[in-house]
């Protein structure tokens, strides 16, 4: 932006955000007020999925701005190898105050945060922060001995021990009761008060960079009494061509799982207040988006790992100067594209070994395309989509070939009939993955 100072980034992410549970999605009554304005000011994209739709290589595919099968982290068993640039370091470098606070994810097999959060913080490129644990790596690590600052809170307010019995006995989906914690320790409120207190005692003089990455609304299912209370009357459709639990446990996990968004979206609303009473909303650029989706039973699936669509398509919207005016985009494109676009925005030049494609051109007003195809994979499979036909290789016996736009829920594998698109959507994979 020649002549204008450089912007601020808001970047708001959740982890397992399901790309339709918005309440811009009349479908479904999920309440999302503050994203929704967001969305009137600025752009939507409503077909952008995830490099892998698993935490640890969809973050590392983001911090690094490279696909899945060049991010160095193939599974939730390895970490970020530290020898591989991240463009929070390049902004960092270029000037940037850059912050984050919640679940990184970026160290999923070394659950040690350090009880401040900040252990691995400049190693990635952030100046500062709290980098704390998920649900249920906080359980795993340090229900006697915190390893994280979320953990070593809930020991310091004496809510340790109920809240591990909870969390233990829980199942991740069925069980639907109130956590017993009160609202202000809950783990995404709890996240948003750290990032809102850095945010709040930054001076003027330099632009930032804020990541929050809330652990919600990652299963299990748990939400105060306060959240619950809220969707106990609310009725939802069941998931397709799911009989694993009765309709009822059905409607009150995505109760739960609305509970949970609306949550959210509610500290969405406070940091944006908390921007503007810096009187920066007019330079700063809000991005909201997810490292993966959530089935939600539908095929009788739950969490993430799969290639459906609930699993791999994340939402996204943003909003900021040059941006918006309330536009919806179908252009296909990738959570790591974020990389590009931060680094673009920033002013800088797009490192040649990402594979990130700046969004800013399509954000500004270019509505005509992205991406011709994206790609996602993990571990053993890997697919393609062209924004209509979806192939799958590796799952199973032999390749899987779906046309979302006459079946939307994958229920058809078509590969032995479509012969042609068969043949094209594997070249582009081939070439794809080399």
């Amino acid at each position: 932006m020649p002549g204008q100072p450089r912007p601020n980034f808001l970047f708001l992410f959740p982890d397992q955000h399901r790309f339709d549970f918005l309440g811009l999605n009349p479908a479904l009554p999920v309440r999302t007020p503050n994203l929704d304005a967001l969305a009137a000011r600025g752009i939507r994209l409503t077909r952008m999925i995830c490099p892998s739709p698993l935490c640890a290589p969809s973050r590392a595919s983001l911090a690094s701005g490279r696909s899945y099968r060049r991010c160095g982290v193939p599974g939730n068993h390895a970490d970020y190898p530290l020898r591989q640039p991240t463009f929070y370091a390049a902004l960092r470098e270029s000037g940037y105050r850059v912050a984050g606070v919640g679940k990184f994810d970026l160290h999923k097999a070394t659950l040690d945060w350090g009880v401040d959060g900040s252990r691995q913080l400049q190693a990635w490129g952030f100046s500062e922060g709290v980098d704390s644990e998920g649900k249920h790596d906080g359980v795993t690590s340090g229900a006697t001995v915190p390893k994280g600052p979320y953990l070593a809170y809930l020991h310091e307010r004496g809510l340790v021990d109920d809240y591990v019995k909870d969390m233990r006995a829980r199942h991740n989906y069925r069980d639907t009761h109130p956590t017993p914690l009160p609202d202000d320790a809950y783990g995404d409120n709890w996240v948003a008060a750290q990032g809102l207190d850095l945010l709040r005692a930054w001076p003027a003089d330099k632009p930032w960079f804020l990541m929050v990455n809330f652990p919600g609304p990652h299963e299990p299912m748990d939400v105060t009494a306060s959240m619950r209370s809220r969707w106990e009357a609310v009725d939802f459709p069941d998931p397709h061509q799911s009989n694993e639990f009765d309709a009822a446990t059905h409607r009150r996990i995505r109760q739960n799982y609305a509970a949970m968004l609306e949550n959210i979206d509610r500290q969405v609303g406070a940091f944006l207040s908390a921007v503007a009473a810096r009187g920066e909303q007019d330079r700063t650029i809000v991005v909201y988006s997810s490292d993966h989706g959530e089935m939600l039973g539908d095929h009788e699936l739950w969490g993430k790992t799969v290639p459906q669509q609930a699993s791999i398509g994340v939402p996204c919207i943003a909003a900021g100067p040059g941006i918006g005016g309330g536009a919806v985009s179908a252009a296909l494109a990738s959570v790591h594209d974020l990389a590009a676009t931060f680094l673009d925005y920033a002013g800088l030049t797009v490192p040649v070994d990402m594979d990130s494609r700046s969004l800013r051109p399509l954000l500004q007003g270019d509505r005509s395309t992205h991406r011709d195809y994206v790609v996602s994979g993990l571990l053993d499979w890997d697919l393609v989509w062209d924004g209509r036909y979806k192939l799958v290789l590796g799952r199973k016996d032999g390749p899987e070939l779906y046309d979302l736009e006459t079946d939307p829920w994958e229920d058809q594998n078509i590969a032995a009939d479509a012969t042609g698109e068969l043949a094209r959507l594997q070249g582009l994979l081939r070439a794809e993955l080399g």
